[in-house]
């Protein structure tokens, strides 16, 4: 592992990063919010349906 290289590309990748606009964050924020809902809806309908299946979660 050759340390002052893998130092100087980390660096080369920081000043390369930019920071996101307000409507570039927003719109990754309400993606990201989207998922998440989802998979707690998906996860919800699926423990709402093994309470109904007989020997499901007790």
């Amino acid at each position: 592992m050759n340390v002052p290289y893998d130092l100087s590309s980390y660096v080369r990748v920081l000043k390369l990063a930019s920071t996101p606009s307000w409507e570039e964050f927003s719109q990754v924020a309400k993606i990201a919010g989207a998922g998440i809902v989802l998979v707690g809806i998906l996860g919800f309908l699926i423990f709402v349906v093994m309470n109904f299946v007989p020997g499901g979660v007790p």
